[in-house]
């Protein structure tokens, strides 16, 4: 069976947004193969419709390197409860929002790579409530920032166990866990 893997950037003191404005310095050679491997091994991106909807109008303007060109080709499934123009950045297929548990599970259970999800928020809170999540993998920046968007939310609550954890030469560690449920 697939995997469900949610990679999220946070800072130190545990805000997710803008990454661009506070990562870039920190992609040392060994994080950018760590980041590489790991996208490369799944052949799918689960995203919520905000995250696509970003992701959506930088990605297809991306290519002309291993990273850019896989990401481009792999499947998109994006959930959503309202419309969303999926035009510009396929092959993506929409996962409607009230169907999300019985749709995922159908996926997970297909032939294929583990699938990639970016970001962390209501979309990894449902799966992992449903147990439809298999791991978070958090990397941690060597930044303090004071505020913003939470990593956890209220909702996010749930038992997770270690799994792995990986330090780079910038200082950056990826802390991987698995949802318990307990």
């Amino acid at each position: 069976m697939r995997k469900i893997i949610a990679s999220t950037y946070t800072t130190l003191d545990g805000f997710i947004d803008n990454p661009h404005l506070w990562s870039m310095q920190y992609n040392s050679e060994d994080a950018m193969a760590y980041a590489f491997a790991m996208t490369t091994g799944c052949d799918a991106l689960l995203l919520g419709r905000v995250t696509y909807e970003g992701m959506a109008q930088a990605w297809p303007n991306m290519g002309g390197n291993p990273y850019a060109d896989h990401v481009n080709a792999i499947t998109k499934y994006v959930v959503a409860s309202q419309p969303v123009d999926i035009s510009a950045w396929n092959p993506t297929t929409v996962i409607p929002g009230d169907d999300l548990a019985g749709q995922v599970a159908k996926i997970k259970e297909q032939d294929g790579e583990d699938i990639l999800i970016w970001g962390n928020g209501r979309l990894t809170d449902d799966l992992a409530k449903r147990g439809l999540l298999d791991e978070y993998r958090i990397w941690i920046y060597p930044v303090l920032k004071g505020e913003g968007e939470p990593l956890f939310r209220p909702a996010s609550t749930t038992g997770i166990e270690p799994v792995d954890s990986t330090t780079f030469d910038s200082g950056v560690t990826v802390l991987a866990y698995r949802p318990t449920g307990a």
